[in-house]
């Protein structure tokens, strides 16, 4: 673990790096990895706060559905929202839609990653006889299954250790809402990231709004998700209730299984701001302006904690 010096003088042999490399190019024969990451974080930076949406605004989910973004919140597309990702050490895939963060609020530190799961018709009938306890059992294997990928992917191993919030399913308007925390296995993150999962069912899959933020913050913060869940509408034809058992594809699992099975293999984004994106955040922080005072806030408070880089 670096000492808060350590990382203090780290930070600023990085700003001096970004600096003259973007003063001086050319000068030096071959880029440091230090180097590369500093100027990759700040294009990062740069081509999100160009691209950047503010509320209000209507924010489309491909062809599915659309999001009325309200103020103080900004939309990050998916293209620059999949680099910033990159550079903080995540993947993303074909399903990921782009990042929500807030705008104006010095004591907001949170993300929200907007998906779209092409999956088919859910069934939600399982959610009358679900059993919470047998589902944190089944997503702690789960999560512990996959820890050995992550470890060949550099990413710390982790275990889930409570529901922050046990699964909750309202039927009537078709939306899922479940917490759980995640540590590293090595027990060094003494606030570990929670990833407050919020989802609304479709005719053909599902939109879900994956609040990131940590557990001591988890209770203020979620209320973020909860709004912006409200505010996701299905276009016409593509609500839960237009499903055709005719001519419409089913999903192989059920709300369940979407709890338990499916999410524990994507748990390791638990990791990401616990460990693996503190050793970007230190470059990062050279342009966060760009995401407001809120992700300012998050980053420089984990710098001057001084937690562990990998």
């Amino acid at each position: 673990m670096r000492t808060y010096p350590e990382s203090r003088r780290a930070l600023a042999l990085l700003i001096v790096s970004a600096v003259l490399a973007a003063v001086l190019p050319g000068t030096s024969a071959a880029e440091t990895p230090a180097e590369t990451r500093a100027r990759e974080a700040a294009a990062a930076n740069e081509a999100a706060r160009k691209a950047l949406v503010p509320g209000p605004s209507a924010v489309q989910l491909k062809d599915e559905a659309s999001l009325a973004l309200p103020e103080h919140f900004g939309y990050i597309p998916k293209k620059e929202a999949a680099e910033l990702m990159r550079v903080m050490g995540n993947t993303t895939d074909e399903d990921f839609l782009g990042l929500v963060v807030p705008l104006g609020d010095e004591h907001a530190g949170w993300l929200i990653e907007l998906r779209y799961e092409a999956s088919g018709y859910v069934k939600d009938d399982d959610a009358k006889n679900w059993d919470a306890a047998k589902l944190l059992d089944s997503l702690k294997e789960g999560t512990e299954a996959g820890n050995a990928r992550r470890e060949e992917l550099g990413i710390p191993p982790i275990v889930v250790t409570r529901w922050i919030e046990s699964p909750a399913y309202d039927a009537p308007t078709h939306r899922l809402v479940w917490a759980a925390e995640a540590k590293l296995k090595n027990g060094t993150d003494n606030d570990p990231t929670v990833n407050y999962n919020t989802y609304v069912l479709g005719r053909e899959g599902y939109i879900s709004l994956n609040l990131i933020t940590e557990a001591s913050s988890v209770e203020r913060d979620k209320a973020a998700a909860h709004r912006l869940l409200g505010l996701v509408a299905y276009n016409k034809g593509k609500d839960y209730g237009d499903f055709n058992s005719s001519t419409d594809k089913v999903a192989a699992y059920g709300l369940a299984a979407l709890v338990a099975g499916v999410a524990a293999k994507k748990l390791g984004l638990l990791a990401l701001l616990a460990a693996t994106v503190v050793k970007f955040a230190k470059v990062i922080i050279i342009a966060v302006a760009a995401f407001g005072a809120g992700i300012a806030k998050w980053f420089k408070s984990r710098f001057r904690r001084g937690e562990p880089s990998t």
